[in-house]
Order: structure tokens, then sequence, then C-alpha cells
């Protein structure tokens, strides 16, 4: 059963009017990543993919990533829309952070935007911002999605949403 929208104040925008199938887009926001003190990430040149009820996940160029911080993972999963996506762990000094983030080396043609481009769990990470704004992680631990002050829901994720 589909819930009912939040309301949508001026400056939101409500992940129910996201469509589905799911999209990618280019966004300028400024996205940064930092865990123990030291910068994973911080781009202006993300792609964002919008999916009804779900917040945005955002993928990161490999060039605004801080080199030698991935390791990759054996993880492998699949997205009917996207494709097979390939997962890395982060290693900042001696801890490891396992599978906290996943790309799509050879993405769907719909998706090519994603190509090599690496998107992060929030949760596990000290901090994950858009334009200097704390994310709250999507619910349930297993979306990727980062919510900001921006959005409404009610986001996917959260007990009972598995039928959305």
């Amino acid at each position: 059963m589909r819930p009912t929208p939040d309301l949508v104040a001026p400056g939101q925008e409500s992940v129910w009017r996201y469509p589905r199938p799911a999209v990618a887009e280019p966004s300028d926001r400024r996205i940064r990543i930092q865990h123990r003190g030291i910068l994973v990430a911080d781009t202006c040149a993300a792609v964002r993919t919008l999916e009804t009820s779900h917040p945005p996940s955002w993928y990161l160029p490999p060039a605004d990533l801080t080199p030698g911080l991935l390791l990759r993972s054996d993880r492998r999963s699949f997205c009917e829309w996207k494709g097979h996506a390939t997962y890395w762990h982060l290693r900042i000094g001696g801890e490891l952070l396992r599978d906290v983030a996943w790309s799509y080396p050879e993405p769907s043609p719909a998706f090519a935007a994603l190509r090599d481009h690496v998107a992060f769990y929030a949760a596990p990470l000290d901090s994950c911002t858009v334009d200097g704004e704390q994310v709250v992680p999507q619910p349930g631990g297993f979306y990727g999605g980062w919510i900001t002050s921006d959005l409404t829901g009610p986001f996917k994720g959260v007990p009972g949403s598995m039928g959305w």
C-alpha cells in the first residue's frame, strides 16, 4: 500500500514525485565526505539517482576521491535499471570500513553517467554533507540514499515499506 506523501514546503522536493524507473541527473551541489579527519571526497560534479520513495544516492567522479583509500571488495549486486555493481572498502589508517561504497563499471545505457562514479553509504562515515548540511542515512541499511532538509518522504526503508 502506498503511503501518504508528506507535505512539501517551499524549497523542498518530495521523493514521491521522483520517477520509477529511476533516473540519473548531474548536480553541481557540493558533496563532501570525511572520516576520522581524512577527506575522502569533495566534488561539485556528482550525479544523483532519483527513484520514487527514495532519497537520492550521490555518485562521485573518481577524480574527486582521495586516491589510495578505496579497496575493491568481492561483493557484487545487480540493479534492474543500473546493471551490475561492484563494492568498495574504505581504509582510513588502521580502520577498514567494509562494503561502504559501490560503483557501476559498466552501467546500462540509461545510466552511462554513473560509469566508474562511486556512491557511499552515509551511516558508517563520520561526515557526509550536501552543500554543507550533514545528511541522514536512508533508513533500513539496505539502500544508500542521503536525506537532507530539502526532501520530504516518507522514505523507503522504514519498517513496513517493503511493498512500496
